[in-house]
């Protein structure tokens, strides 16, 4: 790699850290190349990016962002996982963990809060900014549909009244 790939790799790097909501940083050492193909394919699904560069470089990229505290993490083989949805890195680099025990998270940050294994972990089990727009969308209709439940149901309750007068007036 000559200076002017190391300077755009930088630019590059410095431009995700400044952009993205969430940054985390984990070991990737063992894993074999379908594996890494996989993590990359899953976070792509889910929105978010997975960069592997030297972290000499990811330290100089890191000057004068929100995340630079992550600079101490960067120590052996790491891979940085980062998306602008606050829970799409955090859960996906969460569920591959699971599943493969070389990859192991060390930390991150939510913007210029930092994160060790347990935060990234408890970020992992929010529910994603779609799901939250589905459960307000919800919460916003719900009140309509009691309404309209509310407005049914005495007409309901006399209709089952007068079925058993009918009942009654029957049997006797």
């Amino acid at each position: 790699m000559d200076r002017a790939q190391k300077e755009e790799l930088v630019t590059s790097l410095s431009g995700v850290f400044k952009n993205t909501s969430v940054v985390v940083v984990a070991h990737y050492s063992g894993l074999t190349v379908a594996q890494m193909s996989k993590l990359r394919r899953q976070m792509k699904a889910s929105g978010a990016s997975v960069k592997v560069a030297k972290n000499r470089l990811a330290k100089i990229a890191l000057e004068g962002s929100d995340v630079a505290h992550v600079g101490n993490l960067l120590k052996g083989p790491t891979i940085i996982a980062y998306s602008s949805d606050p829970v799409a890195a955090p859960k996906v680099a969460v569920d591959f963990a699971k599943a493969h025990d070389k990859f192991v998270i060390l930390g991150g940050a939510f913007g210029t809060t930092a994160l060790n294994v347990d935060g990234v972990k408890a970020l992992a089990t929010m529910p994603s900014l779609d799901e939250l727009r589905a459960k307000l969308v919800g919460l916003i209709q719900a009140p309509a549909t009691k309404i309209a439940q509310l407005s049914t149901a005495p007409a309901a309750k006399l209709a089952r009244v007068f079925a058993a007068y009918a009942k009654e007036n029957e049997a006797a």
